[in-house]
């Protein structure tokens, strides 16, 4: 593959040897396609959005509040879902994913304190509750936070 062997993928480019304009031979001569007067025959057209002078729908549409650009996504999981692993387990976000206890960890991973806990565990997360916390700790087991 090299400069000269360059062309565009089939379908991309569409022939525009068709000449517009050039008398009533070519088929398409005068107006050139385009009818007679109107706000389609001339140049320039309108913004997209613009409905004709009525007013546009997304200006008809309330707007309530506002995005914050700063917040994060943080998913919450309960410490009775980490029920499924086992004895002396490490619990992070890779096993989570893989045991489908969450589908996508987005900005972090919080464990909360929701639920009964019966298995000593090693959980690393990026965030805990205190009540996770001491449920976590009083069976012997670890939180870190990644």
């Amino acid at each position: 593959m090299d400069l000269s062997n360059l062309r565009p993928a089939d379908g991309a480019k569409q022939s525009d040897n068709f000449r517009r304009g050039r008398g009533h031979g070519s088929g398409n001569g005068k107006t050139a396609g385009k009818g007679h007067k109107g706000q389609k025959a001339r140049s320039g057209g309108t913004r997209p959005g613009f409905e004709g002078g009525q007013m546009p729908l997304y200006r008809r549409i309330p707007k309530r509040g506002f995005t914050n650009r700063n917040s994060k996504d943080i998913v919450g999981i309960n410490v009775s879902a980490l029920e499924v692993f086992e004895n002396d387990t490490v619990v992070s976000v890779e096993t989570l994913l893989e045991q489908g206890i969450i589908k996508n960890a987005r900005d972090g991973v919080k464990i909360l304190g929701n639920g009964d806990l019966t298995k000593k565990l090693t959980v690393q997360a990026n965030a805990f509750s205190a009540g996770a916390v001491s449920k976590i700790e009083a069976l012997g087991g670890k939180t870190e936070v990644i």
